[in-house]
């Protein structure tokens, strides 16, 4: 009887080597050796052409409250209020380069579409840098800020790109992207970026300007939104979590698979005043921050077809005419 316990012992302990070097090989962007992911590796995609189609993040409906912070209804449309106006702009794709990112901005809604990690390798290939948000057919992983309470800009806003530095030179520290809107509903949107030297935070300011007669008080919202496929290079035999979490003091780290969105049941706080929302996977993640004692609306739901956002939305408060109001916001995005 001892013989057979301790053959089954070794067998066990057998089969957890063999496991560990796998997982070992993948950390390294090595492919593994006993089981290979049946995912095949994702081919970077070039930007689309200025005024190119829009893909499936451009067709994601903008996000409306369900608290108190919401405006009331105006009818069914995309984007809450009115079907958005022609774009005077035409939309470019803007490439930006630092230490560590090689970025791509869309002027559709100045939004953060390619982020690919300089001093990180790909897990699957070795020989490129790891990809983390991506806009291409074979995945989508991007991050989106709008107005809402209005036919106001949102993410889906053609935004003029000011012109400026696209990569952050030596002896320079910092670098800003900078994106205007057209005046929407009484309101203009300026989003700047501002880039750090060996930093994975990127500040992003959101000027708020009323352009009208009226007092206004729009809501602000912050996303990210990821399609539920595992990240490439992940074995099919033993896979992490991957999906969105949302972390507040209150309630601490709640991860959520995108099954419980798809059904309609996700669980996690839903207000809170600090925190972050985050997409996650091994390894790496992306999160929206913004600062301690702001109120703000936490989400989850599905976009599209395999297609999910996670995201806060903050009052700007109202704003007289002729004035504006900053809200400041962090994206995180690389290795956790």
């Amino acid at each position: 009887m001892n013989d057979i316990r301790r053959t089954i012992l070794w067998v066990i302990f057998g089969f957890s080597m063999v496991l560990l070097w796998d997982k070992w090989q993948l950390h390294n962007g090595n492919k593994a050796t006993f089981f290979p992911s049946s995912n095949p590796a994702v081919t970077e995609t070039a930007p689309g052409p200025a005024g190119a189609a829009t893909t499936a993040t451009g067709a994601a409906s903008v996000p409306s409250p369900t608290t108190a912070l919401a405006a009331p209804a105006q009818g069914a449309a995309a984007v809450p209020g009115q079907p958005a106006p022609a774009a005077p702009a035409a939309r470019e794709r803007v490439e930006v380069t630092t230490d560590v990112y090689r970025l791509t901005f869309d002027s559709e809604g100045g939004s953060l579409t390619h982020a690919e990690l300089l001093k990180h390798v790909d897990m699957a290939d070795k020989s490129r840098n790891f990809l983390l948000f991506d806009e291409s057919a074979a995945r989508v992983y991007v991050a989106q800020t709008g107005l809402i309470g209005g036919a106001y800009p949102t993410h889906k806003t053609v935004m003029q790109a000011v012109p400026g530095p696209r990569a952050l030179s030596d002896g320079e520290n910092e670098l800003s992207v900078r994106f205007e809107s057209p005046d929407l509903g009484g309101l203009k949107l300026v989003k700047t970026w501002t880039l750090k030297r060996g930093s994975y935070d990127m500040a992003v300011a959101h000027e708020v300007v009323n352009t009208g007669s009226t007092a206004v008080s729009p809501q602000l919202y912050l996303q990210l939104v990821r399609d539920g496929n595992p990240p490439p290079g992940e074995s099919s035999f033993y896979s992490t979590f991957t999906g969105p979490a949302v972390y507040t003091d209150a309630k601490k780290y709640q991860k959520v698979d995108f099954k419980k969105i798809e059904e309609g049941k996700p669980e996690f706080e839903k207000t809170a005043t600090n925190g972050y929302v985050a997409m996650v996977q091994h390894y790496f993640a992306s999160a929206w921050l913004l600062g301690d004692g702001i109120t703000r609306e936490l989400f989850m739901r599905k976009v599209d077809s395999n297609l999910y956002s996670v995201g806060m939305i903050t009052p700007v408060g109202e704003i007289a005419p002729g004035a504006s109001k900053t809200v400041q916001a962090q994206l995180f995005a690389g290795p956790q």
